[in-house]
Formats: C-alpha cells, structure tokens, sequence
C-alpha cells in the first residue's frame, strides 16, 4: 500500500519556473562532459529545434546563454544596440522597466513611452515617436508583460517598426513556445526567450533567435564579455561549445522538454491547454467574486492579475501561507497603484491543478473570513 508522500509536489501558479514533468526531471540525472562530442549533439540539437519555431530559418541563428532569462535580455541589448545607438523602450510594466534599468547600466541612450500598468502600447503611438526622433535605433518590446499577464499587440507594433527602418527586440520570456509569431510577417531583429516558460524546461540558460545580417555587424557592440552574444555565436559556429562551463544538466532536460513539446502539438497545442487553463482560472475567481486587473481582450493565456480582496481581514502573506500549506504557491502583483496578485496558467498545470485551486482558494477565503474576492471600489 502507497504511503501519503510527506512533501507533496507544490504546484506552481507562477510564469516561470514551473512545474515540469518527471521526465524532464530525469533527463538530469546523467552527467556530461561539456566538450565532449554527446554535449556538442544537444547544443546543436537545442539550437537547430529553436530555429524551427520561426518561418524563414535560414535567416535566424540561436544564441544560447548561461543564466536566467535577464541574462538573455541584457546580453541581447548590449550586443545588438550599438553603443551610440538609441532604443524606444515601450514599458507597460516591471519588465519594461527592467530593461530600462539594463540600458542604464550599459550607459545607452533611450527614451520611453509608459503606459502605465495595464494599457498595450498601439502602433500610432509608436509610429509618432519614431516620426519625431529619427535618432531611434532600435524599439524595445515585450510579448506578454507578465507583472499585468497583459499580451501586448506584436504585429501591430512591428509593422510600424518595420515601415519606419527601425530594428525591433523582443522580450517573449513567457510567451515565446506557446504563442505564435510568423517571423515571415512580424519582423523583428531578435526575439529572446528562456528554457523555463512555456517549453516547461528548468532554469539555467536563455536564447535569442536573432537575425543573422544584424548580428554579423555586432562584433564591437557588447559590454561584457560574458554577454557578449557575438563572440558566443562566434565560437559556438567554430567549435559547436559554449565559450564557458554550461548548465548541461539543464540544456540535456531541455531536449526532453520540447520532445514533450512537439508531443502536445507544439505551439498550438500548448496554447490549447494554456488558454484553457487561463479560461477556466478566470471563469473560477470571478465565481468567487474576484475581478481581473485587464478587460478579457488583454488577458494572455500565461498568467493572470487579480486584484486583492478589498475586505479588512485580508492579507496577502496570509492569503499567500494559507494556499502554500495547500500546496499551491502564487504570485505576488507588481501593479504601483493597486494590491493584487498573480495567478500563473502555464508549466505541468491541467484541469485537475485548476479545479484544485480554486478549492484552495474558497477554503482560504472562509478560513481568514472573508466573503468573497471582491475589491474594494
């Protein structure tokens, strides 16, 4: 007779890391060499399947970094903005922000449109901008702005991008893997990505697919030599070896990850089950009285603001403990104005963690006391 597990598997409600699979789990458990010829395989065979999510493969190559999706953003910035270069960043959100504060650091020249926590940036916008400041390089953007869960609107922004000679950069951290973009009708210079998002991979390495006349002309562009994403794809194109130690363990459950990835029907079929979730979760919290930080047309598949409960009683930390000894652990908000929090719709989630949720989070609601989840007006 099985015996209860005493640390029951948490689920993960978050963008990233998420819950993974047994397999992908498993597929770490061998140890590799990090020149050896069997590593060299995956490297390539992690770069060459990147490569196959967008249309026009032969014009893109996959850089591969060690460290957290941030690693991949700044090292993208710094390698492809050259350093009299100048970026229109549009920030509706902390990870906007976030490569503001990149920039900053890498002393390059931006300005920004803020749309605050959750309003998309359009294109007139944007079209205005580059109109009036003919010294803008490069425009900055994220897929899905994850502090809100708000989707932003990619092809529009990129047609404007694209009529006005500009480069664009994308940061599609938590979208790229489950939300399509046709790179042969959204074009862009890079879209930047992670092993832990919606491939269901585990932390260790970012990537950025960037498009190859762009970087042949970024050898003196980077800060940093270990962001250097030049002298990466230099050096991978030599030898088939990442220039310094990489996480093998995680590029060798990767591979496993978008095995189970083409599995599910690729991108396709991870946005089916994704958006079912987000429809369901949605569905779910509004019963309970909770209301969305976004109007449903702005609501990604990935994950989901809410604002908090507007009664007396409730904490979030509280609120937060009681769901965690349930085993389910959340997201706290990031909105500037507003108490919310975060419920996340990808990773190993199905029907089952969602109904088991929301279960969770009636429970918690009666025992702190509190009616429902609505806010305060």
């Amino acid at each position: 007779m099985n015996q209860p597990q005493k640390n029951p598997q948490p689920w993960l409600l978050t963008p990233g890391p998420i819950n993974t699979s047994m397999v992908v789990k498993q597929a770490m458990l061998h140890d590799w060499g990090s020149w050896d010829g069997d590593f060299r395989a995956l490297t390539k065979a992690v770069c060459d399947q990147l490569i196959s999510f967008v249309d026009d493969q032969d014009a893109f190559v996959c850089v591969p970094v060690q460290g957290s999706g941030t690693f991949a953003v700044e090292a993208t910035l710094g390698t492809l903005i050259p350093r009299q270069g100048k970026a229109l960043v549009l920030v509706n959100g902390a990870y906007g922000q976030r490569m503001t504060k990149i920039l900053d650091y890498m002393a390059r020249d931006y300005v920004v449109l803020d749309k605050g926590d959750y309003e998309p940036p359009r294109g007139a916008e944007v079209a205005a901008i580059l109109e009036q400041d003919r010294g803008i390089t490069h425009v900055l953007l994220v897929h899905c702005e994850t502090s809100s869960g708000i989707l932003n609107p990619v092809a529009e922004i990129a047609e404007v991008v694209e009529q006005h000679g500009r480069g664009l950069i994308i940061d599609s951290m938590s979208a790229f893997g489950a939300i399509d973009i046709h790179s042969s009708r959204v074009r862009f210079d890079a879209i930047i990505s992670s092993a832990n998002k919606c491939f269901e991979g585990v932390p260790g390495f970012g990537f950025a697919l960037i498009r190859k006349t762009v970087l042949q002309h970024c050898a003196t562009h980077a800060h940093s030599l270990s962001l250097d994403l030049y002298d990466q794809w230099q050096y991978l194109e030599k030898t088939g070896q990442w220039r310094f130690t990489p996480p093998t363990h995680v590029v060798a459950a990767f591979i496993q990850a978008l095995k189970e990835h083409q599995q599910e029907g690729g991108v396709a079929g991870r946005f089916v089950r994704y958006r079912r979730n987000q429809q369901r979760l949605v569905a779910g919290m509004r019963q309970l009285g909770f209301k969305t930080l976004l109007a449903d047309e702005w609501l990604s598949p990935i994950i989901v603001t809410f604002f908090a409960p507007g009664h007396t009683n409730f904490s979030f930390q509280r609120f937060y403990d009681l769901l965690k000894a349930r085993h389910y652990i959340i997201y706290p908000g990031k909105l500037t104005q507003a108490e919310s929090f975060r419920l996340g719709c990808i990773g190993q989630l199905f029907d089952e963690q969602i109904d088991g949720l929301l279960e969770a989070v009636s429970a918690v609601l009666d025992e702190m006391q509190i009616d429902d989840g609505n806010p305060n007006p």
